[in-house]
């Protein structure tokens, strides 16, 4: 797959039956729609994740960021801010493909979902683990 932001082959990180596509050299991440559910699930996120279907009808973003292609259909996707204090600004699909965050976007969402409660504390962490080091999320 083809990174939308640096236009490089990206590199396919594999855990768990999540198989996400990663950019070396800006450090973007791909989300295929079923492997960020993938993601919620196994991190016991049901009720906290972000359904596709509710960010492909949510408002464009007011942004000077200039936009993408998605890397999947080749069409513009559309800008859409997630997460809380600080809002992360992704691309996402209007097809439904999947989702682009840029580089360090993951890393701000996994720190704020780890501040949720949830059932699955074992198995959260260690995708939190995991996705950190490969993501650099930092403190």
């Amino acid at each position: 797959m083809i990174c939308p932001v640096c236009k490089r082959d990206m590199i396919d990180v594999e855990y768990s039956q999540i198989e996400l596509d990663y950019c070396t050299k800006c450090q973007g991440v791909w989300f295929d729609a079923e492997e960020l559910d993938l993601l919620f699930d196994t991190m016991g996120l049901e009720n906290h994740g972000l359904p596709l279907a509710d960010l492909l009808h949510s408002a464009e973003a007011k942004t000077s960021e200039q936009g993408r292609k998605c890397p999947i259909c080749n069409q513009r996707m559309k800008k859409t801010i997630i997460g809380e204090q600080p809002e992360i600004l992704i691309d996402v699909c209007r097809q439904g493909d999947g989702l682009w965050f840029d580089g360090g976007e993951v890393g701000q969402l996994i720190k704020q979902l780890v501040k949720k409660p949830s059932d699955k504390a074992d198995s959260q962490q260690r995708v939190i683990n995991f996705l950190g080091e490969v993501f650099q999320a930092r403190d």
